[in-house]
C-alpha cells in the first residue's frame, strides 16, 4: 500500500524538505506584519460593502450583528486550529498540506480540489463585485445613473464581457507575478485607505442612527411565498420542513451562514507560511490578529447599518417585484447624505482589490503545493529559481480572468462558503489527529484545551454548513464527484508520493520510517 494506496500520507519532515528544492523554493521574505495585513486585507472587503445590507434585508433583519458573532465564534474555533497546524508544518499549501500530513493522499487531493473551487468562485465573485463598484463610481465621474447603465459589461451579441472585472485580474497578475512581497506592500496602502473608510461609515453612521430600527430585533419568520423555498431554502429548514429561511430563528442561522463568506480569507494567511521568515512565530499572530481585528469592525458596521435604515429598505427585492442590489451607500443614501454615499463606493472599490488579490494568491499557493507533489501537472510547480510560481500564476489567473469576464461568478458564493467549511472540519480534526500520532513533534502555537476546541469548531462549521442552500449542495457534490474522476484518471497515477514512498528522491533528509505509505 506504500506506493499505490489511498491512505498514503506524507510525512511533517517530507514536506518540509521538499521546500528546499531548488526548482520550486519559494522566497522567505514575509513578517507578521505582512501576514496581518494580508489577512485583514481579503477579509475586510465583500462581507462589509455587499453582503452586511443584503443579509439584513433578505434574511436576518436587525439581528444580522448577532449573525456576524455566530460566524465569528466558528471562524475563532477553526482559526485556533490553523495557526497550530501552521506553526507545526510551515509549508504551502494550507489545509491540503495538512491534510496529506494526518489523513493520506485521497482526502488531500478533495480538500485540495475543494479549496481550488473556493478560492477561484471567491476571486471571480469579487471581481465581479469590484466592477460594479467601478460602475458606480465612474457614475458619480461621468454623470450617468449607475442604476440604468452598465458601463462596465459590453453586450458582443450572446456574449456579455465583463471589461471590469477582466481589468482588475489583469493587474493583480502582473503585480503575483513580480513576487508577494510588492503585493503585501500594495496591500498594505490600499487596506489602510478601506479601514480608513469602515471607521469612516461607523463614525458618521452613529449620527443617523435610529433606537426603532432595532425592532423587532429579530423579524418574524415569513412565508415560503416571500422568501426563499425548494432548493433555494437552507437544508436545514428543508430538513425540518419549514417553508423558507427569510427570518426568524432559521433567517439568522442563514444569515450566519451567508456572512461567514465575510470571514474568508484568514485562512489564506497560512497558504503563506513557506515565504514567511519566522512562520512558526509569524503565522498564528497573522491568523489570530487579523480575525479579531475584522470582526470589531463587522460587528460596529453592522450595527450601524440596521440602526440607519429599516432592514426592509434593504431587501434586494422591492415592493415592486423588481430586484436591486443593496450595499452600504444605500443606507446613507436613505438618509440623505450621498456624498458619504460616494466615498463609500470608492473605499470599495479600493477594498475589494485587495480580496481578489490575496484570493489569487492563496489559489496559486494551492496549485502549487499540489503540482509539486505531481497530484496537479508538475510544470505549475516551478519557480524558476526565482522564487516565484510563475506558470502557476498565469494559469490560475487565466481561468479566473475568464469565469469573471464572461460567466455570472457572483451568483455562486455560497460555493465559497461550503468549501471552506468543508476545509475547517478537516484541519480542526487534523489537529487531534496529529496530537495522537506525532506527539513528538515542536509546536510553537498549540490550540487550547484540545480536543474540546476542535470538536466544537467542526459542530459549529457543520451547523452552518446544514444552514447553506439545498442548491449549494448540490453543486458541491457535483464539483466534488469531479474531483473523484480526475484523481483516479491523472493524479494518483502521476503521485509523486506514490513514485517514490520512501522519499528517496525528496529534498533534504528522507522521511522518517513508517510516516508515508500508511
Amino acid at each position: 500500500m506504500a506506493g499505490n494506496g489511498l491512505w498514503r500520507t506524507k510525512s511533517i519532515e517530507r514536506s518540509i524538505a521538499d521546500t528546499d528544492d531548488p526548482d520550486t523554493k519559494l522566497r522567505r521574505n514575509l513578517s507578521t506584519w505582512d501576514l496581518t495585513v494580508f489577512g485583514v486585507a481579503v477579509v475586510i472587503g465583500a462581507g462589509i460593502f455587499t453582503l452586511t445590507a443584503r443579509t439584513a434585508g433578505d434574511f436576518s433583519g436587525p439581528s444580522v450583528s448577532v449573525a456576524f458573532v455566530i460566524a465569528a465564534v466558528a471562524c475563532a474555533l477553526a482559526a485556533l486550529c490553523y495557526a497550530e497546524f501552521a506553526s507545526t508544518v510551515p509549508v504551502a499549501g494550507s489545509a491540503y498540506t495538512f491534510s496529506y500530513a494526518t489523513f493520506g493522499e485521497f482526502v488531500a487531493w478533495i480538500i485540495g480540489w475543494d479549496l481550488i473551487l473556493e478560492l477561484a468562485v471567491g476571486s471571480a465573485a469579487v471581481a465581479k463585485g469590484w466592477s460594479t463598484y467601478l460602475n458606480t463610481v465612474m457614475g458619480y465621474l461621468f454623470g450617468f445613473d449607475p442604476d440604468r447603465t452598465n458601463a462596465t459589461v459590453l453586450d458582443l451579441g450572446p456574449i456579455t464581457v465583463d471589461w471590469g472585472a477582466l481589468l482588475l485580474v489583469g493587474v493583480i497578475v502582473a503585480l503575483l507575478a513580480v513576487g508577494t512581497k510588492l503585493s503585501s506592500r500594495v496591500s498594505m496602502v490600499i487596506t489602510g485607505i478601506k479601514v480608513a473608510i469602515v471607521l469612516f461609515v461607523i463614525v458618521l453612521g452613529l449620527f443617523y442612527v435610529k433606537a426603532a430600527n432595532y425592532t423587532p430585533f429579530v423579524p418574524p419568520a415569513e412565508p415560503a411565498a416571500a422568501g426563499q423555498s425548494g432548493v433555494e431554502q437552507s437544508l436545514l429548514s428543508f430538513l425540518f420542513g419549514s417553508g423558507g429561511s427569510s427570518f426568524g430563528a432559521f433567517g439568522l442561522l442563514a444569515g450566519a451562514s451567508l456572512v461567514f463568506f465575510a470571514f474568508i480569507g484568514f485562512d489564506i494567511v497560512a497558504t503563506t507560511a513557506e515565504e514567511t521568515k519566522n512562520p512558526q512565530r509569524s503565522v498564528p499572530r497573522g491568523i489570530l490578529g487579523s480575525l479579531s481585528i475584522v470582526t470589531v469592525l463587522y460587528v460596529a458596521v453592522s450595527l450601524v447599518v440596521v440602526g440607519m435604515v429599516s432592514y426592509t429598505q434593504l431587501a434586494t427585492v422591492n415592493p415592486d417585484g423588481s430586484e436591486s442590489k443593496k450595499t452600504l451607500a444605500t443606507a446613507f443614501s436613505a438618509n440623505g447624505v450621498d456624498w458619504a454615499a460616494q466615498v463609500i463606493s470608492i473605499g470599495a472599490l479600493a477594498g475589494l482589490t485587495t480580496v481578489v488579490m490575496v484570493l489569487m494568491l492563496g489559489q496559486i499557493r494551492i496549485v502549487f503545493a499540489m503540482a509539486r507533489d505531481g497530484l496537479l501537472p508538475r510544470g505549475l510547480a516551478s519557480t524558476g529559481g526565482k522564487g516565484i510560481p510563475i506558470r502557476a500564476t498565469l494559469v490560475v489567473g487565466g481561468l479566473i480572468a475568464v469565469a469573471a469576464t464572461f460567466f455570472e461568478a457572483d451568483k455562486l458564493e455560497e460555493m465559497v462558503n461550503v468549501g471552506t467549511l468543508f476545509a475547517f472540519i478537516l484541519v480542526s480534526a487534523g489537529v487531534v489527529v496529529l496530537r495522537r500520532t506525532r506527539p513528538d513533534l515542536p509546536r510553537a502555537f498549540k490550540a487550547p484545551w484540545v480536543p474540546v476546541v476542535p470538536v466544537l469548531a467542526i459542530l459549529a462549521c457543520a451547523w452552518l454548513m446544514l444552514n447553506l442552500t439545498v442548491l449549494t449542495w448540490l453543486r458541491f457534490v457535483v464539483w466534488m464527484a469531479l474531483g473523484v474522476v480526475i484523481y483516479f484518471v491523472y493524479s494518483r497515477r502521476h503521485s509523486v508520493l506514490g513514485k517514490d514512498p520512501e522519499g528517496a528522491g525528496a529534498a533534504g533528509s528522507p522521511a522518517q520510517p513508517g510516516e508515508s505509505g500508511k
